[in-house]
């Protein structure tokens, strides 16, 4: 019989304040990169519309979005050892309360620069959701056996590009990838605290 190995982190294991402060780095340069695009770029930035139809849509879109990714990790082994090997250095520092900023940062920020800012400069078609779904997938590679969450986020940044190509506003891939980040955090989260207390 083969053994499961567990997988050794590439990267440190983090603080809570270091996964915190890396977060807020992140999104800072992300929010850098997407202010700059759009000052030297030659296009606008996709409108976001507050309406309750879209918002609805986007958050329901982001339970669906962590439904699959349910199914996925339950069926696709490599991706459950890339996820697990994922939350554990991400969300295992984190507090409850410190996930209000696991799902708005990213989920503002990546939005912004990768479906906001990246869908209208390369062209709002097909190709800019391909590449642009890569670039967001690629942004989550914290290590060279990491390639299935990639691959994983590849595939949601291309559900999310979409719903931005379909409806035209930005609020429904960022009410989805919020959405996404708390509910599967939070799953995932109190998942760890209930298997900690037996």
């Amino acid at each position: 019989m083969i053994e499961q190995q567990k997988q050794e982190p590439e990267i440190p294991y983090l603080t809570r304040i270091q996964v915190l402060g890396a977060m807020g780095a992140t999104a800072i340069i992300l929010l850098i990169v997407a202010k700059v695009s759009l000052h030297f770029g030659n296009f606008t930035l996709l409108s976001w519309k507050l309406n309750q139809r879209d918002l609805l849509l986007g958050v329901g879109l982001g339970f669906v979005i962590t439904a699959l990714s349910g199914l996925t990790y339950r069926l696709w082994n490599s991706y459950r050892q890339s996820a697990d090997f994922y939350l554990e250095v991400v969300l295992k520092p984190l507090a409850l309360p410190d996930l209000i900023w696991l799902g708005l940062l990213p989920g503002l920020s990546e939005e912004l620069l990768f479906r906001g800012v990246m869908l209208p400069a390369l062209g709002f078609n097909h190709l800019a959701v391909i590449v642009s779904s890569v670039c967001f997938g690629v942004l989550h590679l914290s290590g060279s056996q990491q390639w299935p969450y990639v691959v994983w986020a590849t595939i949601v940044g291309m559900i999310l590009a979409y719903s931005a190509l379909l409806t035209g506003n930005l609020l429904v891939p960022i009410a989805a990838h919020i959405t996404t980040n708390w509910v599967s955090s939070y799953m995932w989260k109190t998942w760890q605290l209930s298997g900690s207390k037996k």
